[in-house]
């Protein structure tokens, strides 16, 4: 089955995340109905916590730290900021056979793909969503995450996606439990010694994800 282009669209400024989650929900209505194109939006939020459908009281360590959002995808708390790399992925899966698990799995395999490209090996594990690197010293395995996976499909459209730590400030994650998770910590590009600037890990994203889902063409998100 030929798939079009999907839409490619880039946000110079971060955008307030009640905004973001709005046009994402509209744009997956509009998909599902076949009046929309499918579209990848980059962006980054202001400094804020989400918390996902599973997300647990005691996990907000620090409620007055940040804006909280409760938020209509999977999974627990996250965080998101500046220098984060945010990527809403609204796609019909009625085209990619409906399978949400499969989706998922392509979501973890588009991010390692990027990552190899900084020649960073992302890795996923079982009962731990996201994508997560080995920090090795003598003596010891340190695994951390680099990339989180949040999702949401209606009507067999999807919205919400992937997070990858491009350069964060680390310490912004104090403020919850990353995904419930507590005996793993999170790191980034920059925390890794890769000199990677967020043009850089876009363009590692978007020759990842044409590998993994298809072609893509520059669009307006808000279009």
């Amino acid at each position: 089955m030929t798939v079009a282009p999907i839409g490619w669209a880039i946000s110079p400024r971060p955008v307030d995340y009640p905004v973001a989650v709005a046009a994402m929900e509209a744009r997956a209505a509009a998909i599902a109905a076949g009046q929309a194109r499918e579209i990848v939006w980059l962006l980054e939020h202001p400094a804020l916590y989400t918390a996902g459908v599973s997300a647990k009281a005691e996990d907000l360590l620090q409620p007055a730290r940040f804006p909280v959002h409760r938020t209509a995808r999977g999974g627990q708390y996250t965080y998101h900021g500046p220098g984060q790399r945010v990527a809403y992925v609204m796609l019909d899966l009625t085209k990619r056979g409906r399978d949400v698990r499969g989706y998922v799995r392509d979501l973890e395999g588009w991010i390692i793909a990027a990552l190899d490209r900084f020649n960073v090996a992302g890795e996923v594990r079982d009962g731990r969503v996201g994508v997560w690197v080995q920090r090795r010293t003598p003596g010891h395995v340190q695994e951390d995450k680099i990339a989180a996976i949040g999702v949401k499909v209606r009507r067999w459209a999807s919205f919400h996606g992937i997070s990858l730590n491009v350069e964060p400030d680390l310490s912004h994650f104090e403020g919850i439990v990353p995904c419930g998770i507590r005996a793993h910590g999170v790191t980034s590009l920059v925390d890794l010694g890769l000199p990677v600037t967020m043009a850089d890990a876009d363009r590692a994203l978007q020759d990842a994800f044409v590998e993994v889902f298809g072609p893509v063409e520059p669009a307006d998100p808000l279009a």
